[in-house]
């Protein structure tokens, strides 16, 4: 069962990684690693998500704890549930953006807290190794079923105050992100063009990993179709989501970070913003000129959430679309439907396009992520770190991160495969070329 626990959460495919059996024993280990008295379940709509979330509800009533049943859900919508309801801790069933041929569990302690490779994910993979012939406790948990969605909206409300009549493209890629949504709208004077609303695990239209360009055509047409002010789309379980402004153009979500944070530090003046070090340096620069405090994370969910709660972060962005916000004293959590809330706020507040607010942002020259696969990531990693010693900025924080004052990079190792990912920017678009190239170059691979 090893290839399936992951550095942030349990994913594989169904049912040759990850059966009924393995889902049994994952509850299991889970509760008693966990050792809370009640924990939170939800689920997608994949076709092995009611298979195994009974599996894995049976295995955590064998340990006499109870689970609240959430039904279908968003992953944010696990988060909240755990938080109010003082829940010791909650898990989701869901593969997040993969193929409908996948499924796996997102597991959190108390107050939403990740539970990841670093934190204890190791320690359920072990225990879930030889929990089946344990006994079943002598007294078991129960289930009850809990409808949280009303009060997920008045959440997610909460981080923006301004909003006006506009005009949405919505397309929420046959994934969760529609249940929370829909009583939202409902709350919102909003003109919707909704795309792929309906829950269906087996995705029909298109994968729901916004962060593909080839799944924002469908998105990029309905925005042009009906003059929309701007369109998001949302993962599978809507912890992500990525805006495309009203021109129609995606907008990395490293620029959107520094959009966001902007309203946030509005309302927490002097904050403190967490960016992850593959991030634009006009990120920074707009965090700063907002009057908030920029301070760089590793990449990953698990590390952005207890830095936040380390240094009291206001809020968070990554690359890769997860926006988080601090929604109490106790609460951090990303949520793509919150992210959606702000940039309506932001579009109130500023009264002027959106292409037009992002314009200035985009005065760097972006490789974007490329991909190599190699045959020795630490070799490689450490010739160029040797080969760029003498630059002004030299960090190990998340693989390899070298500035320069007109260019910088970002060198970081898959943490499945022998793959390295590099993000370059520059000044200028011949500079970033000339860079990028000779990176690739001297990493080789394919």
């Amino acid at each position: 069962m090893a290839k399936i626990f992951k550095a942030y959460d349990i994913r594989g495919i169904t049912p040759d990684d990850l059966d009924a059996e393995a889902a049994y024993r994952i509850g299991r280990a889970a509760a008693r690693f966990i050792g809370a008295a009640m924990l939170a379940v939800g689920r997608d709509a994949r076709r092995s998500s009611p298979e195994l979330f009974e599996a894995l509800v049976r295995g955590i009533n064998d340990e006499g704890v109870d689970v609240v049943d959430l039904g279908l859900v968003s992953t944010p919508m696990v988060y909240y549930a755990v938080e109010t309801l003082a829940a010791g801790g909650g898990i989701m069933v869901t593969a997040s953006h993969n193929p409908a041929q996948y499924n796996g569990f997102k597991i959190c302690r108390e107050h939403a807290i990740p539970i990841g490779e670093a934190s204890g994910l190791l320690e359920i993979e072990k225990i879930s190794a030889g929990i089946a012939s344990d006994a079943p406790r002598s007294t078991r948990g129960t289930i009850r079923s809990v409808d949280v969605s009303e009060g997920y909206v008045d959440h997610v409300l909460s981080v923006g105050r301004e909003r006006k009549r506009l005009k949405v493209a919505i397309d929420c890629g046959n994934g969760m992100a529609a249940v929370g949504l829909e009583p939202l709208l409902e709350r919102l004077e909003l003109e919707v063009e909704r795309l792929y609303f309906e829950p269906d695990g087996t995705f029909p239209n298109h994968e729901a990993d916004p962060l593909k360009l080839e799944n924002l055509r469908d998105l990029v047409t309905a925005v042009h179709r009906i003059g929309a002010d701007f369109g998001v789309a949302f993962d599978g379980d809507a912890d992500r989501a990525v805006i495309v402004d009203d021109a129609g153009v995606p907008i990395p979500s490293d620029l959107m970070t520094g959009l966001l944070a902007r309203r946030q530090l509005e309302r927490s003046p002097g904050g403190r913003v967490l960016y992850d070090l593959r991030s634009s340096r006009a990120t920074a620069e707009e965090i700063e000129a907002a009057g908030g405090v920029a301070e760089m994370s590793r990449v990953g969910h698990s590390f952005v959430k207890a830095q936040m709660r380390e240094v009291g972060a206001i809020f968070a962005g990554e690359l890769s679309g997860h926006f988080y916000f601090r929604f109490s004293p106790t609460l951090v959590a990303d949520d793509g439907v919150a992210a959606f809330v702000v940039v309506l706020d932001l579009l109130a507040s500023e009264d002027r396009p959106l292409s037009e607010i992002v314009a200035p942002l985009r005065r760097y020259a972006a490789s974007g992520e490329i991909n190599r696969r190699v045959s020795d990531v630490g070799t490689i990693l450490e010739t160029i770190r040797s080969e760029y010693a003498d630059a002004p900025v030299v960090s190990q924080l998340d693989g390899l991160l070298i500035r320069y004052p007109n260019w910088w990079f970002n060198l970081r190792p898959s943490n499945t495969e022998p793959v390295l990912r590099l993000n370059l920017e520059a000044d200028s678009e011949p500079l970033m070329i000339e860079k990028r190239d000779a990176l690739l170059a001297r990493i080789g691979g394919s």
